[in-house]
């Protein structure tokens, strides 16, 4: 089963594989959006069962309004991946991976899955200040404090052992992080950095994954011919 999901159930959607895990998200909101894109059954317990593309989620409804169990958080993380991505089309290496990065998170595709669910990487920030990315230099030595360092090393690890990699981010300049990225694989991972075949300036809020992918097909397409 495959639906278009509203705006509310894919922000419901992109928390549940965001990383770290989210700590608020709402049970109602969950349901909803596994109502979206599943069938749900409710056995005379309570029970409710949820199938999608031959895979099954059995889960007992939260009897609190935050889904609170990171256990739970993650079988329904694993249910969506699995219901999604037919195994057979799990490809370990020699993919053309879609990074697509802002301040707030970096996700990243495997371009030839249609439904491709994306990894979803977000910088650390305890404190919840959601800061925008900016300059920040040492005064000793004249070098970018390294708090946003663990942020480009998980997206490096992510993309190691790839074929191609597009990237696709909102802006250029001194608060881009596609160039932060750029910057960080061209001086910590250069062997990543080189099979980088381009970076586009999109107006990701405004497109839809599959508006993203599509593009990102296209621009393969093109330079592969």
């Amino acid at each position: 089963m495959e639906t278009q999901m509203s705006r509310i159930h894919q922000t419901t959607y992109n928390a549940i594989f965001q990383h770290p895990v989210a700590r608020n998200l709402q049970w109602h909101d969950v349901r909803s959006m596994l109502n979206a894109v599943t069938d749900e059954t409710q056995e005379h317990n309570g029970t409710l069962r949820f199938t999608r593309n031959g895979e099954t989620l059995t889960v007992h409804p939260s009897k609190h309004k935050d889904l609170s169990d990171i256990h739970e958080l993650m079988q329904i993380r694993h249910f969506l991946e699995r219901s999604t991505l037919p195994a057979q089309a799990i490809i370990a290496e020699g993919v053309h991976l879609l990074v697509v990065i802002d301040h707030r998170e970096a996700r990243i595709y495997k371009t030839e899955l249609h439904g491709s669910v994306p990894e979803r990487i977000v910088p650390y920030d305890p404190d919840g200040s959601h800061r925008h990315l900016h300059n920040v230099d040492d005064d000793a030595n004249g070098q970018r404090q390294p708090e946003l360092k663990p942020f480009y090393e998980a997206i490096a690890r992510s993309l190691s052992g790839t074929k191609k990699i597009l990237i696709f981010g909102s802006s250029t300049g001194s608060s881009s992080a596609m160039d932060y990225l750029l910057a960080d694989l061209k001086e910590h991972h250069p062997d990543i950095q080189e099979r980088v075949v381009g970076t586009v300036v999109v107006n990701e809020q405004h497109m839809s994954e599959d508006q993203l992918l599509a593009q990102a097909r296209t621009f393969y397409a093109t330079t592969e011919r």
